[in-house]
């Protein structure tokens, strides 16, 4: 630590909580050496003394106590609106603890015994984070009696300009939204884990990224896994990291998730796809918060908040027993439900105009307008995909429309109903089933558009009239895809056209 550092710590006192003399000492001379000053308790009673006369950088506390609990010590915080945030020890073994600890308002939990290492990087984030907290209020008030039930916290928190921007990337003034967004900003700056659960295409990753904006590790990493894109054999490796020679192909050292999240936040996607085998692991490294990479005699500490994302109902799987629920618990400590597209659909429009602007912005043509008929057509389509379904048919209107107004196609809303000859050729033999569909039609209209750009000289007029398309939607094709053309025939086309 550097020395600037220390004197900075010098203006911030840390509560210590402990009836354990010797862990008591040794907590306090660690947190001396990083600068800071020290106050101990061993009691709830004492600890209630001391912070009715001030206030304090943090509150370190056991969970076990002579006279009590350690929850009764967030308890008190709670009912007294205070803005330090407290960390709780908890014994080896006791997940269910640390849990209870977590969903009653403790920024971080420890496990005894307790990693001095790890010790000083939680209180470091709890000081840090307490001193951005909001003070509600003005003076050390009174606090009421221990044993008091606790007052509801504020419905939101103060959260900084990056959490501010990813919080309006959330389109919608729905009631549904606004509840979205309160619950995001009230929980982000705490470390407990927190499970998003939504159906496909609601945009659970945008609620991951905006829970990590509005937090204290902001500045730190985004590391977004999609669990389910990962081969089984591969998973330790990816999650964990490896070592060079642990397995053929393994040329250097490489850093899995849990090591390039270090300081920020690791989403884990589809979290329900994950194998029982790994499940496990992952539960050892969430509880000890140590991983060993593949290949590797020694454990590194971690230190990452995960944030993980469900479209599939957890609960159901835990009995069903595709999904431990010991890890389950662990996950959803804090949950984060986001609502479907039909249950707000008062945000369509708004939807649609942020939609619109971006796949603009992509293909470089100027935003179009939509027809009040188009938008009442989407109002009446089922959308089970979500917004990535409204996303998709928008993307398919800007291609196929003509001029600045944007329709959608007559058969947008139909349901697929295949021809006589169509019927006869998957008759004939099955047709070949790609691993991704949306890639392998981008590649095969890739090569039409080259081939029919190569044949016309890269005059695009000539390819569009010679693929019965407009220029405008062969421009907006080529900015997708991102096709080139030489330089000396970039501007190849024909006198006079217009988008």
């Amino acid at each position: 630590m550097t020395a600037p550092q220390r004197a900075a710590n010098a203006e911030t006192t840390i509560l210590v909580i402990d009836d354990e003399p010797d862990l008591r000492t040794l907590y306090e001379l660690t947190l001396l050496r990083e600068g800071y000053r020290v106050a101990a308790a061993a009691t709830v009673a004492e600890a209630h003394d001391l912070l009715q006369q001030r206030r304090y950088g943090a509150v370190i506390t056991d969970m076990r106590l002579p006279d009590g609990s350690g929850l009764e010590i967030l308890h008190l915080l709670r009912a007294g609106a205070r803005p330090e945030r407290c960390v709780v020890m908890t014994a080896f073994g006791s997940a269910e603890n640390a849990v209870e600890a977590l969903k009653a308002g403790a920024f971080d939990y420890l496990t005894k015994p307790v990693d001095l290492r790890q010790f000083r990087t939680v209180v470091a984030a709890a000081v840090q984070t307490g001193s951005a907290s909001p003070v509600v209020a003005p003076a050390p008030a009174g606090l009421p009696k221990a044993g008091a039930a606790p007052a509801q916290p504020a419905a939101t928190a103060a959260v900084g300009h990056a959490g501010a921007v990813a919080l309006a990337r959330m389109v919608g003034d729905s009631a549904a939204m606004q509840s979205v967004r309160q619950r995001i900003a009230k929980v982000a700056r705490t470390m407990a884990p927190v499970l998003i659960r939504g159906e496909s295409g609601t945009g659970k990753e945008l609620v991951a990224r905006a829970l990590h904006a509005a937090s204290h590790r902001a500045s730190g990493p985004m590391v977004a896994v999609n669990c389910s894109a990962i081969p089984e054999n591969l998973l330790e490796s990816e999650f964990f990291g490896a070592r060079k020679g642990a397995y053929t192909g393994a040329m250097a050292d490489r850093e899995g998730y849990f090591q390039a999240a270090r300081g920020g936040t690791l989403f884990l996607d589809e979290i329900g796809d994950l194998p029982l085998a790994m499940q496990s692991k992952l539960l050892r490294a969430i509880q000890e918060r140590t991983v060993r990479a593949v290949g590797s005699a020694q454990e590194d500490i971690i230190d990452v908040r995960i944030v993980s994302a469900t479209h599939r109902d957890l609960a159901a799987d835990v009995k069903a027993g595709q999904f431990r629920q010991d890890l389950y618990y662990r996950l959803n400590v804090i949950e984060v439900a986001v609502p479907p597209l039909r249950e707000r659909r008062e945000d369509l429009a708004q939807l649609c105009v942020a939609l619109l602007e971006r796949i603009s912005r992509e293909s470089g043509l100027p935003p179009p307008t939509m027809a009040p008929e188009a938008l009442e057509r989407l109002r009446s389509l089922p959308l089970p995909g979500n917004v990535r379904e409204l996303e998709n048919l928008l993307h398919r209107a800007v291609a196929l429309s003509e001029g600045d107004l944007l329709q959608l196609e007559p058969n947008d809303d139909d349901g697929f109903e295949p021809t006589e000859a169509e019927i006869a050729a998957v008759a004939a033999g099955p047709v070949p089933m790609p691993d991704d569909l949306q890639a392998y039609l981008d590649a095969r209209e890739r090569e039409i558009l080259v081939q029919a750009l190569a044949e016309n000289r890269f005059n695009r007029t000539a390819a569009a009239a010679q693929l019965g398309i407009s220029l405008r939607q062969i421009r907006y094709r080529i900015a997708r895809l991102g096709i080139a053309g030489p330089r000396d025939t970039q501007e190849a086309d024909g006198a006079g056209e217009e988008d």
